[in-house]
């Protein structure tokens, strides 16, 4: 395989027809080594427009185990409108592909996972390809207590929930963004939440559909 070729078609057929023109992220993924992120036996699927599971198995999909499709990440980054100077919290680390592209953004990432062996691998990858200052904690991003370490300017969900808990928009600087896939299949929307001055602005700028965040709370069913 071709892989800077993989690349560029990666970027041009799947991305930028995605409405993704912000020549800062175009460039970032053009840079940051996707296939490093991919398990080994899986890098011929990294530049394809699908989730890679992260482990073998349907499991792996079932449990959210997977690196999102490419176009998405892009989008999400797009939308974000990450700056250097600001702080990061990431919920859902999987393979640590998400947390390197926005630690080239950022000042600093702190990034939790709840599985420690994708924790660990997630560390190895961002170590080999030099993104220093990433944070990856094991942790339940559904209810670990961060306001020692907050407030953060952005926070990504890597995944998708039914409704975002209200502790996570305490955790925002004012200026803040918060985006996450909120609700259930077959529909699900970006949900971009920014912190103003006046309160917040909520907008939900595109559909997708992604697997679930592990922890976060599905609502009841109706029964009879």
């Amino acid at each position: 395989m071709d892989v800077e070729l993989a690349r560029f078609n990666m970027i041009e057929q799947q991305i930028r027809p995605w409405d993704v023109l912000d020549s800062h992220v175009l460039d970032l993924l053009a840079a940051v080594r996707r296939e490093d992120f991919v398990p080994p036996a899986l890098k011929a699927l990294a530049f394809v427009d699908m989730q890679v599971p992260l482990r073998p198995g349907e499991a792996a999909v079932l449990r959210g185990q997977v690196m999102l499709e490419p176009r998405v990440e892009a989008r999400m980054l797009q939308d974000l409108q990450v700056q250097k100077h600001e702080k990061v919290l990431e919920i859902g680390t999987g393979s640590g592909f998400m947390a390197a592209l926005l630690g080239h953004q950022s000042q600093r990432v702190l990034t939790l996972e709840i599985d420690d062996e994708l924790a660990e691998t997630a560390r190895q990858n961002l170590q080999k390809a030099g993104v220093l200052n990433v944070e990856v904690r094991t942790a339940d991003g559904a209810s670990a207590d961060l306001s020692a370490h907050g407030p953060f300017d952005v926070i990504v969900l890597s995944g998708s929930v039914a409704s975002v808990p209200d502790h996570l928009l305490a955790l925002l600087n004012r200026g803040g963004r918060r985006m996450g896939i909120v609700g259930e299949e077959p529909m699900m929307r970006a949900t971009l939440v920014q912190s103003a001055g006046s309160g917040l602005v909520t907008t939900q700028p595109w559909d997708t559909v992604a697997p679930r965040l592990i922890g976060f709370p599905e609502p009841q069913r109706f029964s009879f």
